[in-house]
């Protein structure tokens, strides 16, 4: 399973699901859902933007996770 730190790396610096959307040019959903850890896919070029904004490597946006079951 893939462990997304969205809502982490936001919390650190107090920005809102909209305040992501509109600093990278994401749709508000896909934010949403990368927050919320419920993405089913991811687009690499919002990856690239979410890293940036943060100023990450993707192994510190996502992580592989061992699986629950």
């Amino acid at each position: 399973m893939i462990r997304c730190h969205l809502a982490r790396l936001m919390g650190e610096r107090k920005m809102k699901i909209m305040d992501v959307a509109r600093e990278t040019g994401l749709n508000r959903n896909t934010v949403t859902l990368l927050y919320k850890e419920t993405a089913q896919r991811v687009d690499l070029e919002a990856i690239d933007k979410l890293c940036d904004l943060f100023d990450c490597e993707v192994g510190e946006l996502l992580e592989k996770v061992a699986d629950d079951t």
